[in-house]
This record gives C-alpha cells, sequence and structure tokens, in this order.
C-alpha cells in the first residue's frame, strides 16, 4: 500500500501546489514568450516542474523513511538522487527565470550527475550475451559512463518538452514503465515506491499542463524528469545482464529517438548539431496535419509501444529479444522516413521498398 500512498500524496500536493506555482512563476516574471520555433502565441508562465518537486519531496520525505525502515534496508542511491534533483530543480528554476547560459547548465547537470555518483550509483559492468561480463575496469571510466547516461538522458526528455503535456506524458509512461518492472520483473522496492512518488507528481501537473496547458512544466520540469528517468534506470537494471541495458534505452525510446534523430539530421545538412531546429518529432507531426492534441496523443502511443516493447522484451529468450529490437527498429526509420523526421530527402528504406517493387512488377510484367 505504500505505493499508492506515495502516489496519492504526491498528486493531491501537486494539484494544490500548481495554481500556487503559477501565480510565482507569473510575479517573478518566469514566463515563455513565444518565437519562430514555438507553438504557442502568448505569455505563458513556466517553471511548473516545481510543483512536481514540491509534491514529490513531501511524498519522499513522509513515506521514504518509514518503508526503509520497515523493510529493513538503507539506500544511499535513492538519496543521492534526491539530491541530484534537488540541484537540477535549482538549475532549471533560475533558467527559466534568467535564461542561463548552456555552459552554466551543463555544469549544474555535472554536479547533479556527480551528487549521485558520489553516494554509490554508477554503471560497472554489462553483461552480453556470448562474451561475458564486461566490465569498465578503471573507476573513472564507469563515472564517466554514468556521468554521460544521466546528462544524454536529462537533455533528452528537455528536448521533446515542445507541446503541451508532452515531456510529463512522455516522462510519465517511461516512468510506470520502470515501476512495473521494478515491481514485477527485477524486484526493487526502493525503485518502484521512487517511480509511484514521481509518477503522482507528474499526473497531478497533467491536469493543468495537457492541451490547452495552464502552464508549462520548464527547464526545472523537464530537466528534473529527464535527470530522474535516467537515474532510476540506472537503479533499476545496473546489476543483470545486457537485458538490463537495453530496457532502459527501450523504455526511454521517444526522448532517446527525437534526439538521435535530430543529430542525424543536422549531421547530413551540415549543421551544427548544437543548433536548434523546428524538424522534431512533435513538429514533424504538426506538419503533416495533425492537430496539437493529436500529436501529443500520437507520441504518448508510441511511447506506451516502447514500453510495452520493453516489458515483453524483458521476458523473452536472447533470439526473440534481438526480434523484438529489429523490429522497432525497422518500425522507427519507417515512421521517421514517412514523417520527414530525419528530412525530406533522406528515405532509404522507403526507397529500398520501393525498388523491390519496381522489379516485382517487373518481373510480373514479364
Amino acid at each position: 500500500m505504500n505505493y499508492v500512498y506515495g502516489f496519492i500524496l504526491s498528486l493531491v500536493v501537486t494539484l494544490i501546489a500548481t495554481p500556487l506555482v503559477k501565480k510565482f512563476a507569473i510575479y517573478i516574471g518566469a514566463v515563455d514568450k513565444p518565437n519562430h520555433r514555438k507553438v504557442h502565441q502568448r505569455l505563458m508562465p513556466r517553471m511548473g516542474g516545481l510543483a512536481i518537486y514540491i509534491g514529490f519531496s513531501l511524498a519522499y520525505w513522509l513515506l521514504f523513511p518509514p518503508f526503509l525502515e520497515d523493510m529493513g534496508i538503507s539506500s544511499r542511491e535513492a538519496l543521492g538522487i534526491f539530491l541530484g534533483g534537488t540541484i537540477i530543480v535549482l538549475v532549471g528554476a533560475l533558467d527559466d527565470r534568467f535564461e542561463l547560459s548552456p555552459k552554466l547548465k551543463l555544469l549544474g547537470q555535472i554536479a547533479a550527475a556527480a551528487v549521485v555518483v558520489f553516494y554509490g550509483l554508477r554503471i560497472e559492468f554489462i553483461n552480453l550475451p556470448f562474451q561475458g561480463i564486461l566490465s569498465f575496469g578503471w573507476d573513472w571510466i564507469a563515472i564517466a559512463i554514468t556521468i554521460f547516461w544521466i546528462i544524454g538522458i536529462t537533455n533528452a526528455v528537455n528536448l521533446i518538452d515542445g507541446l503541451d503535456g508532452l515531456a510529463a506524458g512522455v516522462s510519465g509512461i517511461a516512468t510506470a514503465a520502470i515501476m512495473i518492472v521494478a515491481l514485477f520483473v527485477m524486484p526493487n522496492p526502493v525503485v518502484a515506491l521512487y517511480c509511484a512518488i514521481l509518477l503522482g507528481g507528474i499526473v497531478g501537473f497533467l491536469r493543468y499542463n495537457f492541451h490547452p496547458a495552464k502552464i508549462f512544466m520548464g527547464d526545472t520540469g523537464a530537466l528534473f524528469l529527464g535527470f530522474n528517468l535516467a537515474a532510476l534506470s540506472i537503479m533499476g537494471f545496473k546489476n543483470v545482464t545486457l537485458f538490463a541495458f537495453i530496457m532502459p534505452i527501450l523504455i526511454l525510446g521517444v526522448p532517446l529517438s527525437d534526439t538521435i534523430f535530430a543529430m542525424l539530421r543536422r549531421y547530413l545538412n551540415k549543421k551544427p548539431i548544437s543548433v536548434a531546429d523546428k524538424e522534431h518529432l512533435h513538429h514533424c507531426l504538426l506538419a503533416i496535419g495533425l492537430s496539437h492534441r493529436s500529436s501529443v496523443l500520437a507520441i504518448y502511443g508510441l511511447s506506451v509501444l516502447f514500453a510495452t516493447a520493453a516489458i515483453v522484451f524483458s521476458q523473452s529468450y536472447l533470439w526473440g529479444a534481438f526480434i523484438i529490437v529489429g523490429v522497432l527498429l525497422v518500425v522507427l526509420q519507417l515512421m521517421a522516413e514517412l514523417i520527414g523526421w530525419v528530412g525530406q530527402k533522406k528515405k532509404p528504406l522507403l526507397e529500398t521498398v520501393r525498388r523491390i517493387k519496381q522489379i516485382t512488377m517487373g518481373k510480373e510484367y514479364k
């Protein structure tokens, strides 16, 4: 029942806190102004992620200490994630108000990730099929890989925060998937409770953030959710096989795919990787004629597909797992080409299908 209590408490507190945070954001001038890259057409208060953090923090401190005591365990790692998340919230809040430089934001993310590592959370090895354990050997390599993973996922979630309710909903689906795995596949009650509390805050915030949004989560929320998903994916899956390495990649498939395609798109178009554009997944869906709400729901559906595949993947044998990953990659590439995710001219899979069709039709004609 701790999971239910944690979810409800975090949800209720976030519901109460969000209107107050909205007023606070407007008062201090933390507002999002429309521009050529953004979909909204009016000033919107941001920093809404602060409400998620308030709901999450209250539930965390009320439930986690007695829960750990009842379980007879301690969890420095969970405390490290909470403290690192607090640093991330501070960085995001400052950015929402003052628009920090990319270097300052990156330094804040590194500091938050370093706290997590200091409290014992790191990727130390991967158990590869046919090869055995791949150990990273030197401790500094494990630390560097862990920090790279955390920063990468944190920013990937931030990149998809382009439509009302998008980043919150995708993060909520990923959090629910990690919770299910922690409850039923790779039992980890600490991760399960942490996810339940985080999920409550996300659902409570979506009441105000789904289209038409009354407040944006801003970097305060997007960075906080991305950071927690990155850290939880390590904490929940760090101690088993290749499956545990691939599962978080599948669960976080939507933000990771959007980030990878963005980097590939800019490389192919000979543009700097750091330069923003309007060709992210949500932009592409809007461009083909989907409405704001339909685009968000379509991406939710894709997120559910990835999350379901991850859970099925965890129960599959080796070759079944390879088939699942292969099918997902083909579906992802086909979708990318159909909506112009990488670009209108880069469509190798569709071109291959077209050529095969031409050859087949030619033989039939003969």
